[in-house]
């Protein structure tokens, strides 16, 4: 059996943290040999105890992004685990697929700014795009060793957020606060903002348009608040296959590291009788403009979806920071999607800029 030598860019954060778990479970499958920090210098001390033949790094400060591509393209590793948020994994993500690793994602901008290039990328190189993110990786096992035409809709399920039940009317008074009590996840700030929204699920709608080659209007979503079916894929035949487990990032990141092997591990398995029951129903499309959004950013591709991801990113930071309602960050979305101007086949230099220029536009409307 084969042991994977990874780097995780990102350590200290929830995916990270996650992702060293799994390390210690399965250590004669998967060898740390890289790890990247920001500035949570602690938790990375801490971490190279546990991994002290793992080359440690602080992306903090002008030459983060040096450090990271270093770090991605190190000769010793052979998969490379983008866990940082935002943007600023996409240089390093693209050096390691040009250095021959394989490439395992859970930052969704990587492939919601630059899907093309990256997908591109990879097939020029022969390298594999493994997706962390439970919806994905879910998808990714259902999907597995068939061809793509028998596939008639991919069905990411999405847990409702906070707000699933609450009314239109009370959303201007939804606080940071509450909004970061995600009812099933523990994870960081931004995503659990995203989640509220439900960005978090239109970026994932955008992702999958490029992790499996199929239109956006072959991706559908569906509220399951149990967060126990993580997807689901309808074949043309009428059959559906799920799947499922925990609410744990750790099954994603272990399926990942181990594929195209099943292991045995330490995570917690379902007991069936103790669940009781599976709930679904559809989105509040009208109350959560996100997914609409989405749609449009994904048909229309080029920049688009680049500009709906900064946007997005410029909308929660204000909202975390008290400058704008909850309902606001849809709206200065909305806005600077329909004023940034659009390319069509960008290359990278000009996704990169067009980030930059929806970023500029949202701050603007942010102090309106």
């Amino acid at each position: 059996m084969r042991k994977r030598r990874v780097v995780i860019l990102g350590a200290t954060g929830s995916i990270g943290q996650s992702a060293l778990k799994v390390a210690r479970d399965i250590p004669d499958r998967m060898e740390i040999v890289g790890m990247s920090a920001h500035t949570n210098e602690k938790a990375l001390a801490a971490a190279a105890k546990d991994f002290p033949g793992a080359r440690c790094v602080r992306t903090h400060g002008p030459d983060g992004l040096e450090r990271l591509i270093e770090l991605a393209t190190m000769p010793e590793a052979d998969l490379v685990l983008v866990a940082i948020v935002g943007t600023a994994g996409l240089r390093p993500a693209l050096a390691a697929i040009e250095a021959g690793k394989d490439l395992a994602v859970a930052s969704k901008e990587i492939l919601v700014m630059a899907g093309e290039a990256v997908m591109q990328a990879a097939a020029e190189t022969g390298v594999r795009i493994l997706p962390v993110d439970s919806e994905h990786n879910a998808i990714f096992q259902c999907i597995e060793g068939r061809d793509i035409s028998s596939i008639k809709r991919l069905i990411l399920t999405c847990s409702g957020g906070p707000f699933r039940d609450a009314p239109r009317k009370e959303f201007d008074a939804i606080t940071p606060e509450r909004a970061l009590r995600h009812p099933t996840w523990q994870m960081g700030r931004k995503i659990s903002i995203d989640s509220a929204t439900l960005f978090n699920k239109a970026l994932e709608m955008i992702e999958a348009r490029w992790l499996f080659g199929l239109p956006i209007s072959q991706v559908e979503v569906v509220v399951h608040p149990q967060s126990i079916i993580h997807s689901m894929v309808e074949f043309v035949d009428g059959s559906t296959l799920a799947q499922m487990s925990h609410s744990d990032m750790c099954f994603p990141i272990h399926y990942a590291v181990t594929w195209p092997d099943r292991v045995p591990n330490s995570l917690r398995p379902l007991d069936f009788a103790a669940l009781g029951r599976l709930d679904f129903e559809s989105p509040r499309r009208d109350d959560f403009p996100a997914l609409d959004l989405a749609v449009e950013a994904g048909t229309r591709g080029g920049t688009l979806p680049a500009v709906l991801n900064a946007a997005n990113e410029i909308a929660v930071d204000a909202f975390l920071a008290g400058k704008i309602r909850f309902p606001k960050i849809w709206e200065i979305v909305a806005k600077v999607m329909a004023k940034c101007p659009h390319i069509d086949h960008p290359g990278l230099e000009q996704v990169i800029e067009t980030d930059r220029a929806a970023r500029a536009l949202a701050s603007r409307l942010v102090l309106e």
